[in-house]
């Protein structure tokens, strides 16, 4: 790895850890708040909430930490593991910690996903994806893990859910609070 890369790679995550200390809660419980101005994110429970090969951490979230801005997940896919098709109506920001990938993106501006461009990522890749636009990540490698910071605006997010690429956006299942939001949700309403 090149100077420029492994520098670029211990800011980010050192901007990271940062970031992720402040908004951190102890162990005790993924619905406690918790005051403290500096955290652990070792402490910060996790779990698969249902999606095999996934290890999802809140970081700092709407639901468990009184976010109103941004939330940030640490998402951790074993190897072939992937989120489901899905689209929310929120600005998302990826910072690859570890692994390799793939992007899949799809358009919101036909009735349906349709097929998906891919884009491979890596550690030192962040990428974005556009508002409602349907996506999917999938860690490729079959030793590795991939993790990932994920970092969303105007939380709660409101997901919505596809069965395959062909599936028109009308039909996909909304998953209103996301899985690891269920614990803790206490039927926020919209501010709207």
């Amino acid at each position: 790895m090149r100077n420029s890369d492994t520098m670029c790679t211990q800011i980010v995550l050192h901007l990271l850890f940062f970031v992720s200390s402040l908004f951190s809660i102890p162990a005790a419980s993924l619905c406690s708040k918790d005051g403290s101005v500096v955290r652990n994110i070792s402490e910060i429970p996790s779990g698969n909430y249902g999606r095999d090969g996934l290890s999802h951490i809140t970081v700092a979230g709407a639901v468990a930490h009184g976010m109103k801005e941004v939330e940030i997940w640490l998402h951790t896919f074993a190897p072939g593991a992937r989120t489901p098709i899905h689209r929310h109506s929120c600005e998302e920001v990826f910072v690859v910690l570890k692994g390799t990938g793939k992007l899949l993106l799809g358009s919101s501006s036909s009735n349906s996903p349709g097929t998906p461009q891919e884009f491979k990522i890596h550690v030192n890749s962040t990428f974005s994806v556009p508002i409602n636009d349907p996506h999917q990540v999938l860690n490729t490698d079959e030793h590795e893990d991939l993790q990932v910071f994920v970092i969303i605006s105007r939380p709660p997010i409101k997901s919505f859910i596809y069965e395959d690429w062909s599936m028109p956006h009308v039909a996909a299942k909304l998953k209103y609070p996301i899985f690891w939001d269920e614990e803790c949700w206490d039927s926020h309403k919209d501010e709207l």
